[in-house]
């Protein structure tokens, strides 16, 4: 973060618990379509209509010289917020990239701090339960969705915006407030952010807390019934939720699993050693094919994406009004993993995928993750491996299909659909093309626990079929 001192966030109290126990009551949860003393899924529905009356949310896009505390810099051209903070749109040059379009040059988020993605956990009449929020963000198509606890940047719990302090961030920041379920430093989105991570953090508490109107307790196995609703599961609770111990990761110990660990870890390691992508921040006024006009920074083919400026009123919201920018992208997405069921175990096809602002070049990605619209009149030879075999699934082997949207806090309106489809044997049989990979995806959930693995549409996945395992 420029312009303020540096904050070292401290560590929350690991207190043992038996990995055992955490996963059995994890699991226990899982199985749960009640939150003691609150009620199910109509209830928590009610709720979030109750929330989304009682508060006042508009998103209203506006030209750039409308947008409040924003500036184009003189020298640069980057889009700039005028306390140094938050962050800020620059240019990414990409090059040394495989496939049709080897280098290229974009607008791209720059946000060189570490936000905190928080889940407070607590038992209640011995099911345990996570507080989620009704959480308002400019760019969400239906305004309200479930969110974590905390869900903010460095910018944001420092206050820079000048609001209030962000509710419950103390079980997150200080030690002895909790014991630590799950914590792992996560990617955010490698073709929109600049080398972006996040602090995805669990915790659970034995105090008693008190619980704001915007907040409420569920249990897992609701949040996993909602994941089936469009978008009604943001996605920072999404990759949180994929962090959450579900199986005992004693079973990791054996032979048999180290030796398939060391192998999918070699296999990922070969294609970070091998990638030729170099990607390097340059001036926004620089990046070559891209237009800025008084209300939109677009590409010249009307592709991809564009960045707007919005101004927004949230009666809920630390600030109740401010102005951004946010990217909004031409087009819905897919992301999909082809899933095989015929050896025993639940397999999926995973794509090794590099990208221009992934910290560490490449991240296990879905089989298939693209805007189909980015490749339309393209040559079958450079369309996306696997979108025809998605798109032209049967009913039958649909095994998961839902809208969910990207982070409404810098997305406007972006809608993925998220499928995980059912292939048979001739397919797992068949050599995956260089870059791909069968894995087991009791195998994914154990490397989810650590970060660099796995990108962030992956754990969205994985978030989304846990009720397979």
């Amino acid at each position: 973060m420029r312009g303020a001192a540096t904050v070292v966030l401290p560590p929350a109290v690991h207190e043992p618990l038996t990995p055992r126990g955490t996963a059995e009551r994890c699991l226990e949860s899982a199985r749960t379509s009640t939150t003691p003393g609150t009620g199910g899924l109509p209830e928590i529905r009610q709720w979030l209509e109750e929330r989304a009356r009682v508060n006042e949310f508009t998103t209203t896009p506006v030209p750039f010289a409308q947008l409040d505390g924003w500036r184009f810099t003189d020298d640069t051209g980057d889009l700039v917020h005028r306390s140094g903070g938050f962050f800020r749109i620059r240019g990414l040059d990409v090059s040394g990239a495989d496939g049709p379009v080897p280098h290229w040059s974009q607008p791209v988020i720059d946000q060189p701090e570490v936000g905190v993605l928080g889940m407070l956990a607590k038992e209640i009449d011995g099911v345990l339960c996570l507080l989620v929020q009704a959480k308002m963000e400019p760019g969400n198509i239906n305004v309200l969705q479930l969110s974590p606890t905390v869900q903010a940047t460095r910018s944001n719990f420092l206050r820079l915006h000048g609001g209030a302090a962000t509710r419950y961030l103390e079980y997150f920041t200080e030690p002895g407030r909790g014991r630590v379920l799950a914590d792992v430093l996560h990617s955010e989105q490698g073709g929109s952010f600049y080398r972006k991570r996040n602090r995805n953090i669990i915790v659970e508490t034995d105090e008693d807390v008190v619980v704001h109107d915007d907040y409420r307790w569920v249990t897992v196995g609701q949040l996993h019934a909602l994941l089936r609703e469009d978008n009604m599961v943001n996605m920072d609770a999404r990759t949180v939720l994929s962090c959450l111990p579900l199986s005992a990761p004693a079973a990791a110990f054996d032979d048999a699993a180290q030796s398939e660990t060391a192998a999918i870890q070699s296999w990922l390691n070969n294609a970070k050693s091998r990638s030729s992508l170099v990607s390097r921040l340059v001036p926004l006024a620089s990046v070559d094919r891209w237009r800025r006009s008084e209300d939109a920074i677009s590409h010249e083919e009307n592709r991809y994406f564009q960045v707007i400026g919005t101004m927004v009123r949230a009666s809920n919201r630390e600030v109740t009004s401010w102005g951004q920018p946010l990217i909004a992208p031409r087009g819905r997405g897919v992301v999909a993993f082809l899933v095989c069921r015929t050896r025993g175990d639940v397999e999926v096809l995973v794509h090794a995928r590099a990208e221009g602002g992934t910290p560490d070049v490449v991240e296990l990605g879905p089989t298939v993750q693209c805007v189909p619209d980015n490749f339309h009149g393209l040559p079958a030879g450079q369309q996306p491996r696997y979108l025809d075999l998605v798109r032209e699934a049967a009913p039958g082997d649909i095994l998961y299909d839902t809208l969910l949207s990207e982070e409404g806090g810098r997305f406007y309106q972006a809608e993925n659909r998220y499928l995980a489809v059912g292939v048979d044997d001739e397919v797992r049989s068949s050599t995956p093309p260089p870059g791909f990979r069968w894995m087991a995806l009791r195998q994914l959930y154990a490397l989810v626990r650590h970060g660099g693995y796995l990108n962030v549409e992956a754990r969205s996945l994985l978030a989304c079929l846990q009720p397979m395992v």
